[in-house]
């Protein structure tokens, strides 16, 4: 593939997400699609959304979960990046006509207190330059028809990204047990998931240290201090439908809410 080519598939997954029209995978056009297209695809894709006067406002991780990246058959996570466009306060509200097929997951953010750089970064160093984690929700929305694609696909397409909703305080890391932190996550008052923090690579911390491993060997880029990693799902993901009124609670953490409109 050309670097034309590379411009071209991000312009179809940016055009499916704005039209809220899910369109075929790219593996499907291309059988020989990897994991270094998908990154070089959703590396024009950040680029063009930068150019369209859109922000990069974090990191976000997927395929954090052990089972999870045994079912895609990977050794490591992956990543992609929220845009200033897809953050939404507490107790704030998204819009189904926004979006395609959005699922809810909730996840621990991380805020770098320091630069960390690669490689063969340790989840302790992360939270020894982590300055406060935080609660959050992801909106995963695949571009892709029926949530169905290949790794590289699901690469290409951001990661899925499509909204955050944040939590309202700010938490130091060290007041918590990182691994241990259970979450409850309730629509319309019948809990529909549930997990422990050690759900996302026995740690969260791991999962931003894989960030910053695979950021050095791939770009030889840092983490900033100020960066923010979504550092993935501690539960399932959930299917959204209008109507719907999450409320995720987070041990020592408060409750996080939303309403889909």
């Amino acid at each position: 593939m050309s670097m034309l080519d590379y411009r071209d598939l991000a312009e179809y997954l940016i055009k499916a997400e704005k039209q809220k029209q899910a369109v075929s995978c790219i593996s499907d056009q291309y059988t020989d699609f990897n994991l270094t297209m998908g990154y070089r695809v959703q590396q024009e894709l950040v680029k063009r959304k930068v150019e369209l006067g859109h922000k990069v406002t974090a990191y976000k991780m997927g395929l954090t979960s052990r089972a999870k990246m045994k079912q895609m058959k990977v050794e490591t996570p992956i990543y992609g990046y929220i845009f200033d466009y897809m953050n939404v306060p507490n107790r704030g509200q998204i819009l189904m006509d926004d979006l395609i097929h959005p699922k809810v997951e909730a996840e621990i953010a991380f805020i770098l207190g320091e630069d960390i750089e690669g490689p063969d970064v340790t989840g302790e160093q992360v939270l020894e330059k982590t300055q406060w984690i935080l609660p959050a929700l992801e909106i995963i929305d695949s571009r892709y028809e029926n949530f169905r694609f290949q790794l590289p696909d699901v690469i290409a397409d951001n990661t899925s990204a499509s909204r955050v909703i944040w939590g309202s305080q700010l938490y130091h890391p060290h007041d918590f047990t990182v691994d241990l932190i259970g979450v409850s996550m309730s629509i319309n008052r019948e809990i529909r998931a549930s997990g422990v923090s050690s759900a996302v690579l026995e740690n969260p911390a791991n999962s931003a240290a894989m960030l910053a491993s695979m950021l050095y060997e791939e770009k030889k880029e840092k983490l900033k201090k100020g960066s923010v990693i979504l550092t993935g799902g501690i539960t399932e993901a959930v299917l959204l439908k209008k109507g719907d009124h999450v409320t995720t609670e987070f041990d020592g953490m408060g409750k996080i809410s939303f309403h889909v409109r």
